[in-house]
């Protein structure tokens, strides 16, 4: 439909040029992001494996190649549910670290993240909308159902057949004695 070929790459959009921007910056973006991530790792941080970063920076280069990556993948329409769950996933912990507004003393400064904030929860509505959009195709879900509702149908024939089988041949066995 020509409406998702639209917004998709509109919805990406913003997801390409921050990841980029992150990627580019990644030092001052990570400066932002370590006060969230020391709340979220702090009282976890020794039961985690040693092969999960932990540094700030490291994670927003990896936020920053998610949002690259993804925000392509939506914006050509590649699998494109897929895509929509990793930059949802991606924007939660970017907002909470960026628009942090009930944090902010300055009232105009405050009002100016709570905006910022409220786009991005807006931004997260429509992954979310994309996500769940099959794109006019029946849901996994329906055609699992409609697959073994098939299957269910199958069976039940061969059995019938395999019971009117046994049927005449227990009638045959009875006329040969």
């Amino acid at each position: 439909m020509l409406i998702r070929r639209l917004a998709r790459p509109m919805l990406a959009a913003v997801f390409v040029y921050g990841g980029i921007g992150a990627l580019r910056d990644a030092p001052n973006h990570a400066k932002a992001a370590a006060p969230l991530l020391e709340k979220a790792t702090g009282p976890i941080k020794d039961s985690l494996p040693e092969q999960f970063p932990t540094n700030p920076e490291t994670l927003v280069r990896i936020d920053g190649a998610v949002k690259v990556g993804a925000g392509a993948m939506l914006a050509l329409g590649k699998f494109p549910r897929l895509a929509s769950l990793l930059l949802a996933g991606s924007i939660v912990p970017t907002t909470l670290a960026a628009h942090a507004y009930w944090e902010i003393d300055d009232q105009q400064e405050r009002a100016n993240q709570q905006v910022h904030f409220l786009k991005n929860v807006g931004l997260l509505g429509g992954l979310l909308l994309t996500a769940v959009d099959t794109g006019g195709k029946p849901s996994v879900k329906y055609r699992a159902k409609r697959r073994a509702r098939k299957a269910k149908r199958r069976a039940r024939k061969v059995a019938g057949k395999t019971h009117e089988t046994i049927g005449a041949a227990k009638g045959v066995a009875k006329i040969k004695k």
